[in-house]
């Protein structure tokens, strides 16, 4: 059978690739070797589905430390506000939260995963599931047609891989892509995860004494060998049996791994800011005062007050100071110290979990390969790349999404002018 586009992979990227080539009539064929379309897009937002991110463009890049500066001229064509614009016109209100994230109304996945999905089927698209591929066939320095598993062979004038990366492989994403962009003569960049929780053998971590301790509004800061600060973000963590997890371990993630291999160290450090907008010496008067108020009562219970319960044994022990102390008999330099520990409470880390237990792929095919304003490569002729096959990568709260949406769409519009 003969088709002008085969689009293999029905994940965010491959089912808006699918709308965006068959807008004008074109015969388009979607691939998807699992049971069913859209499953990664299905448990995304806690299964509720961030959509995309309402920021305006600028910062929606910074948000997408990993190549981010790449998408500019796709989303000069098709971005964030297109995003919400094509969901609402599909008849799915969208609701905005806290840091500008797009949900659906219904806080429902499965309402974007559905509506997507008969959109492509209304369009006249061609479905074909438990249809893994085998092969991209090349001829010429041109696509010419995909091989199934099976054996049978499609041909088409144009391929778009949107076959996503390595992470949440249940969902489908086992790197089956990469391999095809290497037979056409692309490069893929190191894979690593992001957006993943980070390990530590710290005693109080293998004790599990903090486990299941979670900080809100904290600034988690990651420092490189020589004593310089990465990166630092703000927000809510936990403590878990195998290190730390939450909203800014995980967007912290992505500089421990390069910190990693850039020094070849078998740990960093990431300090922990219990109060950001304290100075030390903010954190030591106010919580001198405190006991000051209860002169007779034991330090350990006075900093119940400011501090989480269960990090207090762990302070005072690092701070050399008796939990039953009182205020009397308070050593003002070790008080400094518990200060200090509050402003930079310090973790080793000499890692993170799996790239098949991260939410998002770093690296992927090289971007240096892939024009920008069409998403085809420069090296094969009807061959088309978007999603998380690319190298490209952000954080999570609807960043990813809206580059998987916005490079499927332009790479789907331009694969039928090929």
């Amino acid at each position: 059978m003969n088709f002008d586009v085969i689009i293999i992979g029905g994940g965010s990227a491959g089912l808006m690739a699918s709308i965006a080539a068959s807008n004008n009539g074109a015969s388009v064929l979607l691939l998807e070797k699992g049971n069913k379309l859209g499953r990664k897009l299905g448990i995304s937002g806690g299964g509720r589905c961030n959509v995309t991110n309402n920021k305006e463009i600028d910062d929606l890049i910074k948000h997408i430390p990993g190549n981010g500066r790449f998408l500019y001229s796709a989303f000069s064509h098709f971005n964030n506000k297109d995003i919400i614009a094509f969901f609402e016109n599909l008849g799915i209100r969208l609701k905005e939260e806290d840091n500008g994230r797009m949900f659906p109304v219904s806080d429902k996945a499965k309402t974007v995963v559905d509506t997507l999905v008969d959109q492509v089927r209304k369009q006249g698209v061609e479905i074909r599931l438990y249809a893994p591929v085998k092969d991209i066939l090349y001829d010429k320095g041109s696509v010419v047609g995909v091989q199934l598993q099976s054996g049978d062979v499609l041909k088409c004038t144009s391929v778009i891989i949107a076959s996503g990366g390595k992470s949440v492989p249940q969902t489908g994403s086992t790197g089956d892509g990469y391999l095809w962009a290497e037979k056409a003569g692309h490069s893929i960049t190191e894979l690593f995860p992001t957006e993943v929780p980070l390990t530590s053998n710290e005693p109080f971590i293998q004790s599990k004494e903090l486990q299941g301790l979670s900080l809100r509004d904290v600034a988690l800061s990651v420092w490189n060998p020589k004593g310089k600060k990465l990166i630092e973000h703000r927000g809510d963590m936990i403590f878990t049996h195998f290190g730390v997890s939450g909203p800014i371990a995980l967007r912290c993630s992505q500089f421990v791994v390069k910190a990693l291999k850039q020094f070849g160290s078998k740990n960093v450090e990431v300090t922990i800011d219990l109060f950001p907008e304290k100075s030390k010496d903010d954190v030591f008067k106010d919580t001198l005062k405190l006991a000051e108020l209860d002169p007779k009562k034991a330090i350990k219970n006075v900093l119940k007050a400011c501090l989480p319960e269960k990090m207090i044994p762990l302070l005072l022990q690092k701070a050399g100071l008796p939990d039953n102390l009182t205020y009397d008999n308070i050593p003002k330099q070790d008080w400094l110290q518990l200060a200090g520990l509050i402003k930079r409470f310090s973790i080793r880390v000499y890692g993170t979990l799996s790239i098949e237990e991260a939410f998002v792929t770093g690296g992927g095919v090289n971007l240096k390969e892939i024009d920008p304003k069409t998403m085809q490569s420069k090296l094969m002729n009807g061959l088309y790349f978007c999603g998380e096959i690319l190298d490209i990568h952000g954080y999570t709260g609807g960043y990813n999404i809206t580059a998987a949406f916005s490079t499927g769409y332009i790479a789907g519009e331009n694969s039928v002018l090929y």
